[in-house]
């Protein structure tokens, strides 16, 4: 009982739990919480889940330092799914992300299996070889090359985009810009920059 809310846990004792920016409204993840992970969360401000997989308690940022603070929490109609309002330390996603929900599915209804975007799963390449480098990885390479030398490609690359459009058909350009969209990836990376907050900006820019 929660100030006099009858909280109903399925039946495996857990319960969804929603996790919102407390300031932007966006969604940033989904997870399971049971009574002793909500009683942790009240107790200390700070969101506490239940790992279906390693059947134990968790707190969102232990390890990563991505740590959710908190500020509102709420139940819905029928006291099966909480609400957490939170000011998010860092991002929600384990991909480095801003929120978990950062794939944006076709309109029409096709197969679902493979439908994101090439963007976002060759981001989440670049961060997995910048995680776990592998041998002959060139991103990888790049990566531990430094700022100076990315910067350096990302410049002939841009050249390389001229180029292709001032007279060198289209198959090139497209080669072209796939280059340089790929080494502004490996430079968000680099930097700390997710893909998330290039897209936050561009749609601050269409209002």
């Amino acid at each position: 009982m929660e100030d006099g809310v009858a909280i109903r846990f399925d039946g495996r004792e857990l319960m969804p739990a929603v996790v919102q920016d407390a300031n932007t409204g966006e969604v940033l993840m989904v997870a399971w919480m049971n009574e002793e992970a909500l009683r942790r969360t009240q107790e200390t401000g700070q969101a506490h889940f239940w790992s279906r997989s390693r059947q134990e308690l968790w707190r969102k940022g232990a390890t990563s330092g991505n740590v959710m603070y908190v500020r509102e929490m709420w139940v819905d109609c029928d006291a099966d799914t909480l609400l957490l309002k939170v000011d998010p330390a860092g991002p929600a996603c384990h991909t480095g992300e801003r929120s978990c929900f950062y794939r944006r599915l076709p309109p029409s209804s096709p197969p679902l299996v493979g439908e994101e975007s090439i963007l976002h799963t060759l981001f989440a390449t670049i961060l997995d070889r910048q995680a776990n480098p592998r041998p002959g990885s060139y991103t990888a390479r790049l990566l531990a090359a430094g700022e100076d030398e990315i910067l350096k490609k990302v410049g002939e690359e841009a050249m390389e985009v001229v180029l292709a459009a001032k007279g060198q058909g289209n198959e090139r350009l497209i080669s072209e810009v796939a280059d340089l969209l790929y080494h502004l990836l490996v430079l968000l990376a680099a930097r700390g920059v997710t893909l998330a907050d290039v897209e936050a900006e561009l749609v601050r820019r269409r209002r």
